[in-house]
């Protein structure tokens, strides 16, 4: 089991009282599996990826990443376990707009120490893994906005993460690039055997993962993935 969330209970201070934005969550990824976590705005879904991304420390429960218990780790010990271990895809892909496709790859490497020739070979691999093989040297106002979208996520593929971490990817595209972008990402998953959750309030493309589970009120009910 790659990512495993236990009873995960987190507030925030609202006034004299506290929010209760994760209510006793339980959730399981093994890797090589999609799940996704549909809800409305407000629902807990971002505070539950926070979590998870070991970016915020609940008040109760268990984070269990890759076989790594976070309960107590440092500052520094969570950050390395997010460099090495977690991939993240940001809703937006807040690229660099002097940087070529490939080095927008090339950064992450460089941050972990990696030698520019095996970064180069890497960010290449992943950028044909996500079909955009001959476009490496193609600046982001070259580019779609799929096309962007798909190397935000072979960036969070870099440093070959355990667990990946996707906030509403198709948000910005349209249903037939949003259909891609979710085909691309779990074919990937199943791949590279990564742990995915994958955050969205769009249920139009659920037939594509191989779990899902809906985000209420802080709770998070299991769900069929055709009953959504």
């Amino acid at each position: 089991m790659s990512l495993e969330l236990t009873d995960v209970t987190l507030t925030y201070p609202d006034g004299g009282a506290r929010l209760t934005a994760l209510d006793a969550v339980s959730l399981t990824v093994p890797a090589g599996c999609v799940t996704a976590v549909v809800g409305p705005s407000g629902s807990g879904k971002s505070s539950l990826l926070a979590v998870a991304a070991t970016l915020i420390a609940p008040d109760g429960g268990r984070v269990v990443v890759d076989g790594t218990d976070t309960a107590g780790m440092s500052r520094a010990e969570l950050t390395r376990l997010r460099r090495t271990t977690i991939g993240t895809v940001f809703q937006q892909p807040n690229l660099l707009p002097s940087l070529t496709a490939a080095e927008q790859l090339q950064v992450m490497a460089h941050l972990d120490g990696r030698s520019p020739r095996k970064a180069r070979a890497r960010a290449l691999e992943l950028l044909a893994a996500v079909g955009l093989d001959g476009l490496a040297g193609r600046r982001p106002h070259q580019l779609s906005g799929g096309q962007r979208q798909r190397i935000n996520i072979a960036r969070a593929l870099m440093n070959d993460p355990a667990v990946l971490l996707v906030d509403e990817p198709t948000s910005a595209l349209d249903h037939e690039r949003g259909a891609a972008v979710l085909d691309l990402l779990t074919t990937l998953t199943h791949q590279r055997a990564t742990a995915t959750v994958l955050v969205t309030h769009d249920r139009s493309h659920l037939d594509a993962v191989d779990e899902a589970a809906e985000m209420r009120d802080g709770r998070l009910r299991p769900r069929m993935v055709a009953s959504l």
